[in-house]
């Protein structure tokens, strides 16, 4: 006889607490079942039930086994269920977190194509600039940027972003142009509040020393867009990532602050649940992202 189907229907008297049940809950027989338990005990030479006129239970060998054999069961029906998965179309809903600068400016206006790919998707994409736990707060895929310090998510990289201080040439001309990192601390510094490092910028000076600059100052804002528009109005300097200011530069609303001063390079990346198999929405869903985003990256936003 088939091992599996022995396993199936010894593990099947053992929840039911009995081959009636069993038979029922299988959908043979009971002497069928009766069999696969017969021959499984035959081929282990080994009793695994103790059978009385009122119940059926396990043996100490038998519960040993029982829990081996469970687990084996679940493994197979989690084999199939992977193989009926990823033949299956994408759908249902997908819940995305994104932070809002990235989303409004680069994700917001391509979810249109994807909708359209797959209409049997529905996407709830979150807007926000906090860290989220994707589990707990039951969402799918996230997209981040900078460094992933939740080694347990599985992630994909999507494309990279130059992160540098930058300033309108109205400032630069009145304040006068910063020749070094030290010269920031007699400038008027714009500050994004929802670093995770605090008001602190990361720099890398022309030497490679790694600086550090403290950059809580004239204003403070937990949105990029906001700290874009006050430095093209002229009110300080900010670091940002170019894919939010790179129009603007290319206007000539914006320049570097520091000549020569090299840009921070930050990857963005698409992270998920670890798992043994990727839901097809997810992974219809990152495959696009990679290839939205193919051609993107420093000085191409």
């Amino acid at each position: 006889m088939d091992r599996l189907s022995e396993m199936e229907a010894f593990a099947t008297v053992v929840d039911q607490g009995g081959f009636t049940d069993a038979a029922k809950k299988l959908g043979i027989s009971k002497s069928a079942v009766s069999k696969h338990v017969s021959s499984l005990e035959t081929r282990l030479g080994a009793r695994l039930l103790n059978r009385t006129t009122r119940r059926v239970s396990p043996t100490e060998i038998g519960l040993a086994y029982y829990d081996r054999a469970r687990r084996v069961l679940n493994d197979a029906g989690e084999a199939d269920a992977l193989v009926t998965a990823m033949q299956s179309a994408p759908s249902g809903v997908l819940r995305v977190s994104v932070a809002t600068d990235f989303g409004v400016n680069h994700l917001s206006p391509i979810l249109g194509s994807f909708l359209h790919e797959y209409p049997d998707i529905t996407v709830n994409m979150v807007l926000n600039n906090r860290y989220v736990e994707l589990i707990s707060e039951g969402f799918d895929l996230a997209v981040r940027i900078g460094e992933l310090e939740d080694s347990s998510l599985r992630a994909r990289k999507l494309a990279e972003t130059h992160k540098q201080m930058i300033a309108s040439p109205e400032y630069l001309e009145e304040y006068g142009r910063p020749a070094r990192i030290d010269d920031l601390n007699d400038h008027k510094l714009l500050h994004y509040s929802n670093q995770a490092n605090g008001s602190v910028w990361k720099l890398t000076a022309p030497s490679g020393e790694k600086r550090q600059v403290r950059s809580a100052g004239w204003l403070t804002v937990n949105d990029g867009q906001s700290l874009l528009t006050a430095a093209c109005n002229g009110l300080g300097i900010a670091f940002l990532p170019d894919f939010l200011y790179a129009e603007a530069m290319k206007e000539g609303k914006l320049m570097p602050a520091i000549d020569g001063l090299s840009p921070e390079t930050q990857g963005i990346y698409a992270v998920y649940p670890p798992g043994r198999y990727t839901q097809p929405k997810v992974r219809a869903f990152i495959d696009f992202l990679v290839e939205s985003f193919r051609d993107s990256g420093p000085g191409k936003w």
